[in-house]
């Protein structure tokens, strides 16, 4: 494996057997490979933001915001383009560097364009970068948000193809990578990862990133999620992931997707201090700041500000994909 030089054929079999390092010699092979395209000591900080909750057709096991499962979660519509860039202004000046739009939406209705593309090139006015996870899109529609200034797309395969069913029916998985490459068509950079806790195995986790790691360009972002149960879902009652696992699942990701951005997405908030530490150590270098994601809690903004300080971490100060070179 050569660090420099980022790998598209792995095989399932390969990615499985990384699973099957010890532990400390695959965080050591991780950091190693993280200090070859990154500084260890930043971190790239997004805020999130959900510009319409709820009442989604979907049926994914996972989230309060289906319309097929009895949660807290109320439906709202789209928020007003004025409100979400007064809301960006704020995450800029709380430290954030990304700010993400996300929609409950099963696909982007053309209707609705204009809003989002007024949302999108009024946040990119204010000097952040912009994301967005809107569900499905065409190929016309992926272009025009390229346009508006959108710079990142998220589109979560969420699991391995395997599992995937177990999670999800009103949405294939061909229908997934099929807006992954319409974004990538259109000039994007793609925000995908997954979630772990889902009652997956480890055989289904190392498929999710086998499957990342096998795409024509490797996601600029790379999420992964610590399952935050949610009541009235199906996979509320889900077991945790073992810590130690889910430093697994970072180093993991970091070996295969070597330029790749890897973030600690939601989670964090039942993390402690160490784990999160360790994360870091095994090539995560992205979180995200701010009070919630989407419908669930985020450690608090202060909290999170000392810690990082305390590890001496900053913000990213070179974006990823300009990258060339291996430092």
């Amino acid at each position: 494996m050569d660090p420099a030089e980022p790998r598209h054929d792995w095989t399932l079999a390969e990615v499985e057997a990384l699973f099957e390092v010890p532990f400390t010699e695959l965080v050591f092979r991780a950091a190693e490979v993280h200090r070859r395209w990154f500084d260890p000591a930043e971190l790239q900080l997004s805020q999130l933001l959900s510009v319409k909750t709820g009442g989604c057709p979907e049926n994914c096991g996972y989230c309060s915001q289906s319309q097929h499962f009895k949660t807290a979660t109320t439906a709202s519509k789209l928020m007003d383009p004025a409100a979400v860039i007064a809301q960006a202004a704020e995450a800029r000046a709380g430290g954030a560097q990304r700010f993400c739009m996300g929609a409950a939406w099963r696909d982007v209705k053309d209707r609705d364009l204009p809003n989002l593309t007024a949302m999108i090139s009024g946040v990119k006015a204010l000097g952040l970068e912009t994301c967005a996870t809107l569900g499905m899109l065409t190929a016309d529609q992926a272009r025009t948000l390229k346009a508006a200034g959108l710079d990142y797309y998220n589109h979560n395969l969420d699991t391995g193809p395997d599992y995937y069913d177990k999670v999800v029916t009103t949405r294939t998985y061909r229908d997934r990578l099929d807006t992954l490459a319409a974004v990538r068509e259109a000039g994007m950079s793609t925000c995908c990862g997954g979630i772990v806790g889902m009652g997956e195995t480890r055989r289904d986790r190392a498929g999710l990133l086998h499957q990342l790691a096998i795409l024509p360009r490797h996601p600029e972002s790379l999420p992964i999620n610590d399952l935050m149960p949610i009541p009235g879902t199906p996979l509320g009652g889900s077991e945790p992931v073992d810590g130690l696992e889910f430093v697994r699942m970072i180093a993991v990701a970091r070996l295969v997707c070597p330029k790749s951005v890897v973030r600690i997405a939601a989670g964090r908030e039942h993390m402690s201090r160490e784990l999160q530490s360790l994360c870091f150590l095994a090539g995560a270098n992205s979180v995200f700041i701010g009070a919630r994601l989407l419908t669930t809690d985020n450690p608090d903004q202060d909290q999170d500000a000392a810690f990082l300080a305390e590890l001496k971490i900053r913000p990213m100060t070179v974006r990823p994909e300009r990258m060339s070179e291996p430092a």
